[in-house]
């Protein structure tokens, strides 16, 4: 794409302050998720509070829970597996499914039509029904729920990622590259993937909130991260019985997930135009 002024140069690779602003809590909750065993006030399972559901306090800055446990501390180990799982689930999908739709939008023939009816049948399932079903009849352990979440996302990914590969691979350059007898490899990764890397960034970002919610519904319907560990689903599980008290530790996670969720929307939307229109 050319940029034919500097003003048009600058707008298209500054983010706005509201793409700003979403990275900043992005980056504030990975912060969080990596540092939290290092900085939590009181070990997770420690009861520190008389009373349950405690209001907020100089001691405890988020309140209590059901059984009068700091809530931050929770609140930032919930961080760990809520970003942690989210973030290598949404990894091995998009990853998966781009190398498979690149491959079949160049391979084309059988191996394209074969790939694209098994996934469309994978992708007919609802999501919310595969998980419960998976998670109700295998367990939840942690490797599972990354690897649920990573094949239920993968059909998406990868019919995103084939339809912009099918239009890159109709370009001049393309043929070009074949004609100078390059391999399948080279033309998947040196010619297509550069020229549409930009929509799957963004799409990468997308399937990362759907996922994150998915994993918070489980957890909050008790499928998802199993105690002594607890996400942020999990933790508005166990303490929604506070909800009537209008309790800091049933409402502190659930604006945890929709900060996340919100912020990388917010990224997303403002993403600089080089980037967005990056295959354009």
């Amino acid at each position: 794409m050319t940029l034919s002024t500097p003003f048009s140069s600058k707008v298209s690779y500054s983010f706005s302050w509201v793409g700003m602003v979403g990275l900043a809590i992005i980056v504030f909750w990975a912060v969080i998720a990596l540092a939290a065993p290092h900085i939590i006030p009181y070990p997770i399972g420690e009861i520190v509070d008389e009373d349950y559901f405690g209001p907020m306090s100089s001691k405890l800055l988020l309140g209590s829970d059901y059984l009068g446990r700091d809530m931050l501390s929770r609140l930032m180990m919930g961080a760990r597996y809520t970003v942690g799982i989210s973030l290598a689930a949404v990894c091995i999908a998009c990853f998966t499914g781009t190398a498979l739709g690149m491959a079949a939008a160049v391979i084309g023939g059988w191996f394209d039509t074969i790939l694209s009816r098994f996934l469309d049948a994978l992708n007919s399932i609802p999501s919310k029904l595969s998980g419960l079903v998976v998670a109700a009849a295998i367990g939840s352990s942690i490797n599972v729920l990354i690897v649920m979440l990573a094949v239920i996302y993968t059909p998406g990914a990868y019919r995103f990622a084939r339809a912009l590969a099918v239009n890159v691979n109709t370009m001049d350059y393309i043929t070009v590259a074949r004609t100078r007898g390059e391999s399948i490899l080279y033309i998947i990764f040196s010619e297509i993937l550069p020229n549409i890397i930009g929509p799957l960034l963004a799409d990468f970002g997308i399937r990362f909130v759907f996922i994150t919610l998915l994993l918070s519904g489980l957890s909050f319907l008790g499928l998802g991260v199993q105690p002594p560990y607890a996400d942020w689903g999990a933790l508005v599980h166990e303490n929604i019985s506070g909800l009537p008290f209008g309790a800091p530790a049933v409402i502190v996670p659930s604006l945890a997930i929709a900060s996340l969720t919100i912020s990388v929307n917010l990224l997303i939307d403002n993403l600089p135009k080089k980037i967005r229109d990056r295959s354009a």
